[in-house]
């Protein structure tokens, strides 16, 4: 089932009994209702003809503020307007305070406790905590207490009945909450147009790209083949009127050992030279 589904039946019983209470049973009924464990939705009650009728009396005119007030109204206005109200009861008062917290929710997403104490009139932290958590299991509202933090995160909450007079403010609301939509999507469909060109656009760069690439590979592939296939071209035969020499290197060599041995050969001379005159001398002598 889903979050908060049952709540209109848990009405029915009310709106049956309702068909045939008048005067002072209306007004009873209407403290039945909103004593009842579970009952959170007040607005078909509200609209059925022996509920208008207590507006027309001034003894039992009270109760049906005090069905407006479950309705539409929170803790808040009941402290305001308490002395032109019927006494509450306790479960009277602790629905109520449900329901505030169900007004508070929809309007903010973190709630500190600080806040919630003040308008629910609660100074225990620990009484504060024991509300939420009931309201949680009666699936008014969902949500994660955070101790550390001191505040209740809300997740969802159920929907209250819509004060009269306020249905075209929600119309308002909605429709520019439908023109914001419209122009995220319209801003989204173009990104994701561009996006699609883009893709477009870099495949078939990648395929010509890879279409060339092949191409080059072909073509380097045919032409080593042709290499490997080729004969070589035969070696000329040699020219009979060119005459071949030494070279240009050879000749420098060539010179070099001439050199070399013309200067051995003379110092081999003046050796020589040398020995005749010591001997020349030594017979002098003798």
């Amino acid at each position: 089932m889903d979050f908060g589904a049952n709540f209109t039946s848990k009405l029915e019983p009310f709106l049956l009994m309702s068909k045939s209470a008048k005067g002072a049973a209306a007004a009873k009924l209407v403290q039945d209702a909103t004593s009842a464990p579970g009952v959170f939705v007040f607005a078909e009650l509200l609209e059925l003809p022996n509920i208008q009728e207590l507006t027309s009396s001034e003894q039992h005119a009270p109760y049906f503020s005090l069905l407006q007030l479950f309705a539409y109204k929170t803790y808040t206005d009941y402290l305001r307007y308490k002395d032109s109200l019927p006494a509450l009861n306790q479960a009277q008062i602790t629905k109520l305070k449900h329901l505030t917290l169900v007004s508070l929710a929809m309007e903010k997403r973190i709630l500190p406790y600080s806040q919630l104490s003040e308008i629910l009139q609660i100074s225990s932290i620990r009484e504060l905590e024991d509300l939420i958590i009931d309201a949680i299991y009666l699936e008014v509202i969902r949500g994660k207490l955070d101790q550390r933090e001191q505040q209740f995160k809300v997740e969802y909450t159920m929907g209250r009945d819509i004060e009269p007079g306020k249905v075209e403010s929600i119309l308002v609301a909605l429709q520019h909450w439908a023109s914001t939509t419209s122009s995220v999507l319209s801003t989204l469909d173009q990104k994701l147009g561009q996006l699609a060109n883009q893709v477009a656009a870099d495949n078939a760069a990648k395929e010509s790209y890879d279409k060339q690439y092949q191409l080059n590979v072909s073509e380097m592939q045919n032409k080593q083949k042709e290499a490997a296939v080729k004969p070589l071209a035969p070696r000329p035969p040699p020219n009979p009127n060119v005459k071949s020499g030494p070279t240009a290197a050879g000749l420098a060599l060539l010179a070099a050992r001439n050199a070399k041995e013309a200067e051995k050969n003379k110092q081999a001379a003046k050796d020589a030279e040398n020995t005749m005159d010591v001997d020349d001398e030594n017979k002098a002598k003798r």
